[in-house]
């Protein structure tokens, strides 16, 4: 709750505002304010190598759009969808195209020199600043009443192991790119790992205790006062644990099963378990930044599971006029907008803790790609596809703009989430302001 908001909150109520800077410690009264009560989330999703655009872009604006073969899955959620046409990535600099592409994507700004080689261009580093949903993290988490525990979660789906601009796209600040989580059970680990072990542990005392009842009837009386200390210590662990299951989770954790190929032929098995702890984590109030990267830049996935044996990288290199390998193309973008689909989905099906709508209505999903168009390395007409509620955009809308930096779409977000900022990445780029979306 902003200071506008708790003074207005405590006019209600007939309070003094000297309250005021005790307020933030009261969680009771800042989920009372208007707009406070049900949390504001975004989720970043990439996929890479450009897109086909005939089969991509509305050939209308306007809210009488109608949606091409790629985004046909996204039907059912079609006014509560924003596609953005127009919107270019103009940072420049060291680097090739997928490198600026992937690691500019969420920065909005310059890579620093460095000695990373791409495709004959000049050598690069990391970004040189942070990411927009690392912004957005920090600014929450620097609010008592929007702070979770873990602020954002970073997962990935067949990303390589390895670390290079290709590969990230998430930056903490200058030169600190975040590795995503591939492994849904390392994301598990992260999420439940100690509520797990307070279980298994509370499971262990009820024994404990229990045999400890049976060799106090058995012992020497000289010998209970020291049983009798252990039998206070077993009391105030079990003390301890009764507190903590105050804070126990609003949503159980998901099962994940054993075995997984993590690898390219995992994809349709991992990316629906990492949606599911995502929402899960939200569901918990745990994060309310996520982030979801499918491969990599330069991916080079071979979706066997869609009959296609080539790689998306050499396929999107292919010419235009190659009739079959446009034809493969749509059908893998069409598989990543699926798993969108998936994500909204499950999101609307899950309602809000607090019984405010489902969690689709508070929820804005951004999903992009590091290229307009993978054969000419383009950096234009970036794929920009919103979906979801909660940050006051109009939906159902196909808008174009005229190339617009996404250094102002970075600013749209973030203003709708009450961060006021006037620019972000690179200043010049963000010439403008805002663009209007509501």
């Amino acid at each position: 709750m902003n200071p506008a908001t708790r003074r207005q909150f405590l006019k209600r109520l007939g309070l003094s505002a000297a309250a005021l800077p005790f307020l933030p410690a009261l969680s009771s009264l800042r989920a009372a304010g208007p707009g406070s009560a049900t949390p504001q989330r975004v989720i970043f999703m990439f996929s890479p190598n450009g897109i086909v655009p005939p089969d991509f872009w509305p050939d209308t604006t306007g809210p009488d759009f109608k949606l091409k073969p790629i985004l046909a899955a996204l039907e059912p959620w079609k006014n509560r969808l924003l596609t953005l046409k127009g919107i270019n990535n103009k940072v420049r600099g060291d680097g090739d195209g997928h490198m600026r592409g992937m690691s500019c994507l969420l920065t909005a700004i310059e890579l620093f020199p460095g000695n990373i080689q791409g495709g004959g261009e000049t050598p690069a580093g990391w970004a040189s600043g942070i990411s927009i949903d690392q912004e957005l993290k920090n600014f929450l988490q620097s609010n008592p009443g929007t702070e979770t525990r873990f602020g954002s979660l970073e997962l990935g789906v067949a990303v390589p192991n390895r670390a290079d601009p290709w590969t990230r796209w998430v930056y903490a600040g200058p030169n600190a790119p975040l590795a995503p989580l591939s492994s849904p059970y390392d994301v598990f680990e992260k999420l439940y790992g100690q509520t797990k072990d307070r279980e298994s542990l509370g499971s262990v005392l009820d024994e404990v205790t229990e045999d400890l009842r049976v060799i106090s009837a058995k012992v020497p009386a000289r010998e209970k006062a020291l049983l009798d200390q252990h039998v206070t210590f077993v009391r105030q662990m079990e003390q301890e644990l009764q507190q903590s299951a105050a804070q126990k989770l609003r949503v159980a954790a998901p099962v994940i099963e054993a075995g997984l190929n993590l690898d390219n032929d995992g994809m349709p098995q991992v990316s629906p378990l990492q949606q599911d702890l995502l929402i899960n984590a939200f569901a918990n109030d745990l994060a309310r930044i996520g982030s979801i990267q499918y491969t990599n830049s330069v991916g080079q996935a071979r979706m066997k599971w869609l009959g296609i044996n080539d790689d998306h990288h050499g396929l999107s290199h292919d010419p235009d006029l190659n009739a079959g390998s446009q034809e493969k193309l749509v059908r893998i973008n069409q598989w990543f907008c699926g798993e969108l689909a998936s994500l909204a989905g499950k999101l609307e099906a899950t309602p809000e803790p607090n019984g405010d709508g489902n969690m689709l209505d508070h929820t804005t999903i951004v999903w992009t790609n590091e290229l307009g168009k993978g054969n000419s390395h383009s950096h234009e007409d970036i794929p920009f596809v919103l979906l979801g509620g909660g940050l006051g955009f109009k939906t159902g809308r196909a808008l174009q703009f005229e190339a617009q930096a996404h250094n102002r779409l970075w600013l749209s977000l973030a203003h709708a989430m009450g961060h006021c900022i006037d620019t972000f990445g690179n200043k010049e780029l963000s010439a403008g302001g805002s663009l209007v979306l509501s």
